[in-house]
């Protein structure tokens, strides 16, 4: 018997035995992870975006293999959420076809990203290129204060 209470229900028998093999599954349960695609269209749903930021703009790159660009959207909402999705379709079965292995991921993806003040909305651009989604968010010129020198009398 355990020293610590478990919280997790009582899967595992030991907390201090770092060998134990019953480990907590956060998911487990849920339904879309039970469903029958739901593993696929949790993949997928994990789309990995980069954020990158150069002196003149904010970068979004989003590794999007096997895509084309019409099945991605990119928007602005509420002048400052850039809001990146799109779908996969799941490739149809054939009755003469066997599966013996889906791999590959399906389903919608959303990802949204609050853009900083300094962003200029009216300007983003897209591109896509072999499966990489690049948007490019200006940044506003910030313009230095003007230094004025001031001579010293006496």
């Amino acid at each position: 018997m355990s020293i610590i209470p478990s919280f997790f229900g009582g899967r595992r028998s030991n907390v201090f035995d770092p060998f134990s093999l019953d480990i907590w599954d956060p998911f487990q349960g849920l339904p879309l992870i039970n469903s029958e695609y739901g593993k696929e269209t949790a993949a997928f749903a994990n789309t990995r975006i980069d954020w990158k930021e150069t002196p003149e703009a904010h970068v979004f790159i989003a590794d999007l293999p096997g895509l084309r660009k019409e099945e991605v959207k990119v928007e602005v909402e509420e002048g400052k959420v850039l809001q990146i999705s799109g779908e996969r379709k799941r490739d149809k079965e054939e009755k003469n076809e066997k599966w013996h292995r889906v791999e590959r991921s399906s389903g919608r993806f959303l990802r949204r990203f609050r853009l900083p003040e300094d962003a200029k909305v009216e300007e983003v651009k897209a591109g896509m290129e072999n499966g990489v989604l690049t948007v490019t968010v200006p940044k506003v010129e910030v313009k230095k204060p003007e230094v004025k020198s001031i001579d010293i009398s006496g």
